[in-house]
């Protein structure tokens, strides 16, 4: 499967490296072009510089032969204009959107291209700690196409899998690891990586739940 990811804030950093390690060929996009060059040498998906809402630039990513795009800008007028180009345009089989400001929810349906809106708070588990206090694990995203779920959980000071090394996480079957975001940077971990309190765990998995996962590492 070919993915598009445009936007290379946390979210689309955490999704082009759970799709390449899920074994898929990924072009990121980025319109800052100092960023896109220190990604280029960091992450094992494509980096390319330019606008997305460029359809030029959305082709030399190889948007015609894209399975899957995901905007992620911060900004929501142009995930708006990258979804309604990759549809409409394009016809990329499966688009899904970023929204960064709740009150623009209902633009984001597929009169503007949108097959899946995600939210974009700036932390997705903080926010949802406030609301539950069993919200350490949570589904970021259900890629229908490539049959996978992307999954993250959070490392506390309560997690079973604090101070564990990977290889130590009974995970289940058909599940892995993809990145590990400590202090803001993600990190592409091997079984010799030692989870610590406050590391997020993003996880690509053709099956398990969240509550799988929360097993996994928290329970």
């Amino acid at each position: 499967m070919h993915a598009i990811v445009t936007g290379a804030g946390r979210l689309g950093i955490e999704t082009a490296e759970a799709l390449v390690e899920a074994g898929h060929e990924v072009t990121l996009v980025e319109i800052d072009d100092d960023l896109a060059a220190r990604l280029g040498d960091e992450l094992r998906s494509k980096v390319l510089f330019g606008d997305a809402c460029d359809p030029t630039v959305l082709e030399e990513a190889g948007v015609l032969k894209a399975d899957i795009l995901v905007a992620t800008t911060g900004d929501d007028e142009d995930n708006l204009v990258i979804s309604l180009l990759a549809r409409r345009q394009f016809d990329v089989p499966r688009v899904v959107a970023r929204v960064n400001h709740s009150e623009n929810e209902w633009l984001f349906t597929d009169r503007w291209g949108v097959d899946v809106a995600i939210s974009a708070a700036t932390s997705l588990m903080s926010q949802i700690e406030e609301a539950t206090a069993s919200a350490d694990t949570v589904g970021l995203l259900e890629l229908a196409s490539a049959g996978v779920r992307v999954i993250e959980t959070l490392i506390t000071d309560r997690s079973r899998a604090a101070g564990l090394t990977l290889a130590e996480v009974s995970l289940p079957t058909g599940t892995m690891v993809a990145t590990v975001v400590r202090s803001g940077e993600p990190k592409v971990p091997n079984g010799s990586f030692r989870l610590e309190v406050g590391d997020e765990v993003l996880v690509v998995s053709e099956s398990s739940t969240e509550d799988d996962i929360r097993a996994a590492f928290q329970q």
